[in-house]
């Protein structure tokens, strides 16, 4: 068997296009396109490229870009009352704040003094209970770009077994309320699981998402399983360079899975994509509009 792959990059592109479409009529019905505010500290690199990617697309995608960039002596006071004033600017719909951010300042208090409708990362406490209730409310981008792959691959995941393998508040935990919403039998595994490889080889669906280069191998999986890899390592090649790997052995997974996502080209590309559908949607729900059908 070889795997077919997911292509998240082609999917995401689709994605982007439906939210440009709907962000143009949004314009053509309120007079204002909607705003997506990026809050940045410090001059981490990573973090730099990431919230250059998110101005151009939301730019690309017809919404107003609002970059607050910081320096990391920021204080904590000052970082909340800029996220206060954010709240308050009508022409705000989403609120962004990068992580990380500098150690002196709690990163739990910044994503709290975010509006809990403005929260289109998805990390307010609030918008974690209205998911985990079933109640409509923002997601975590990533897990809800694999949800869209998933079901654009599987159709219906309803009575079917899945495994996520990681625990975290951003990526884990809501991809596994995201699968029982969906009338998945779920497993949270992680590192500290014992036989990890027996738990993930009865699942039809495995999400890693462990932050551990190539862990999954191929006889861990169910043959014909989906599997969604998350992560993204940078490891050393063989040519003395550095090479990105995801959390699945992708190699050895491709002979058994049904169909995989690679790295990169796999869920990366829908997080950006799935953060403009986040901000398109909460400017519809500020405005009083049904969300946008489709997205």
């Amino acid at each position: 068997m070889s795997a077919k792959p997911i292509d998240g990059k082609a999917f995401a592109l689709g994605l982007r296009e439906r939210v440009g479409i709907a962000a143009a009529s949004f314009r053509a019905k309120t007079g204002r396109a909607p705003g997506l505010a990026v809050v940045l500290v410090g001059e981490d690199p990573a973090s730099q490229v990431y919230v250059r990617a998110k101005g151009k697309a939301t730019v690309e995608a017809g919404m107003e870009s609002f970059e607050h960039k910081r320096d990391a002596e920021i204080t904590e006071s000052e970082l909340l009352a800029l996220v206060n004033r954010l709240n308050r600017d009508e022409q705000v719909d989403g609120i962004l704040v990068q992580l990380p951010l500098p150690p002196h300042i709690d990163e739990a208090a910044v994503i709290a003094a975010i509006d809990p409708d403005k929260d289109v990362d998805g990390f307010h406490v609030v918008n974690a209970g209205r998911l985990a209730v079933g109640a409509e409310g923002f997601v975590p981008c990533t897990p809800l770009g694999c949800l869209m792959l998933l079901k654009d691959r599987l159709g219906s995941l309803s009575g079917l077994e899945a495994v996520v393998i990681g625990r975290s508040n951003i990526v884990g935990k809501p991809m596994a309320q995201l699968l029982i919403r969906e009338s998945c039998t779920v497993t949270v595994a992680h590192s500290r699981t014992r036989d990890l490889p027996g738990i993930v080889r009865r699942a039809d669906i495995v999400v890693a998402a462990v932050g551990r280069p190539e862990m999954v191998k191929g006889d861990w999986l169910k043959p014909g399983a989906t599997v969604i890899d998350v992560g993204i390592n940078r490891v050393a090649g063989t040519d003395g360079k550095t090479r990105l790997v995801g959390d699945v052995d992708f190699a050895s997974a491709s002979e058994v899975a049904g169909a995989i996502t690679p790295v990169p080209g796999g869920v990366g590309p829908m997080t950006i994509a799935v953060l403009l559908r986040n901000a398109l949607v909460a400017a519809h729900l500020r405005a009083g509009m049904d969300a946008p059908e489709g997205l």
